[in-house]
């Protein structure tokens, strides 16, 4: 917390549940659910290193651009004072 402070970074609290502000990881989670889809584990450890192989292949762009979505969700909840984002179509 004080590196997010001394980087110039406000805390904003936010209600336990907000559909317009998912964690900050869920990005990671829909294309990681997909590649796994389907498939039959035996162990934990053959999740563990499927999901490690995944991560490990991503490169940089992966996560600054799904960072940059979430400052972007997060700016538009705030200009709309915390009101219903709609979702938009693609």
């Amino acid at each position: 917390m004080t590196k997010l402070h001394e980087l110039g970074f406000e805390l904003l609290l936010h209600p336990l549940y907000n559909p317009d502000l998912p964690p900050s990881d869920f990005f990671l989670f829909s294309d990681l659910k997909r590649m796994l889809a389907g498939q039959k584990f035996c162990a934990d450890e053959e999740v563990i290193a499927e999901t490690e192989t995944y991560f490990k292949a991503e490169d940089k762009s992966y996560y600054k651009n799904g960072i940059e979505k979430l400052y972007d969700r997060y700016n538009r909840c705030i200009a709309l004072e915390g009101n219903y984002i709609e979702r938009e179509r693609e």
